[in-house]
């Protein structure tokens, strides 16, 4: 079965928008993914009544890609605090898998509600510029697990790789921004990958879903947005050295406001 040439267009075009704005304010692509992926499968009749699971599958696993080109990045910086991404990897991992896996048995306007909720709190964040003060050191390896478990959870349900919670959680906890950022960087990869394995075991034998996927990874989703986004996030970190961030924070806030009641809205 092929796939509409404007279908593929418009995957391409999601990438080209992601990777910009990822590259110029440093936030994960999946809270513009998610939106626009459910709205593309709405309209094509692709998948019905399981489109947020196929966009929350489709976007962790391209989440894969520049997570991975991200980690390798920080790393050669020496900026990954590597002792912590190993206190936090098992709860994110067993957190994230199970709610990949939960999902397939929730009702698609459950998860879009999720999403949205989630959306609200990001866009404010991101409006208010929020950077918690830190207020205790890093516990340890059982407790910081349990954040990781929740940390996946909720990504798993909103298809991002955790920045946005993870580096206000470290932080919080006394790790400095820059290392914060690097190593929610680190942490995201293990995200990604354990939510596409869930993604895909959970879809795995769901009826009425198109032929080209893995599950709930839509394989020429995925091929459009990894493809234009590595075009053009290299450009979104060049500009963000020519242009004022915290304006641009507070565009692209209003940007998330407006999915988020357009999402609501159409439930």
């Amino acid at each position: 079965m092929s796939v509409d040439p404007t279908l593929i267009a418009a995957f391409i075009a999601l990438g080209v928008v992601v990777g910009f704005v990822a590259g110029l304010l440093g936030v994960g692509g999946g809270l513009i993914i998610v939106p626009v992926l459910i709205a593309l499968f709405h309209a094509r009749g692709i998948a019905p009544g399981f489109e947020p699971q196929l966009a929350l599958g489709t976007s962790l696993a391209s989440i894969l890609f520049t997570a991975a080109s991200s980690v390798r990045a920080h790393h050669r910086h020496g900026a990954v605090d590597w002792t912590v991404v190993r206190r936090i990897a098992p709860g994110i991992v067993a957190g994230t898998l199970g709610g990949a896996l939960l999902a397939a048995h929730v009702p698609g306007r459950v998860l879009t509600l999720f999403f949205v909720v989630f959306l609200f709190y990001a866009a404010t964040q991101m409006w208010l510029d929020f950077k918690p003060a830190a207020h205790r050191v890093l516990p340890g390896g059982v407790q910081t697990s349990l954040a990781g478990g929740v940390i996946g959870l909720v990504s798993s349900w909103v298809g991002i790789g955790g920045g946005t919670l993870s580096v206000p959680y470290l932080l919080w906890h006394n790790v400095g921004l820059h290392r914060a950022i690097a190593t929610s960087a680190a942490i995201g990869f293990p995200i990604a990958a354990a939510g596409t394995v869930g993604y895909v075991a959970g879809g795995w034998n769901v009826s009425g879903l198109p032929a080209e996927r893995l599950g709930f990874v839509y394989l020429p989703a995925l091929a459009g947005i990894v493809a234009g986004s590595v075009l053009t996030a290299p450009l979104g970190a060049r500009t963000a050295h020519r242009l004022p961030v915290r304006p641009l924070k507070r565009i692209f806030a209003v940007l998330l406001y407006g999915l988020a009641i357009r999402m609501l809205t159409s439930l």
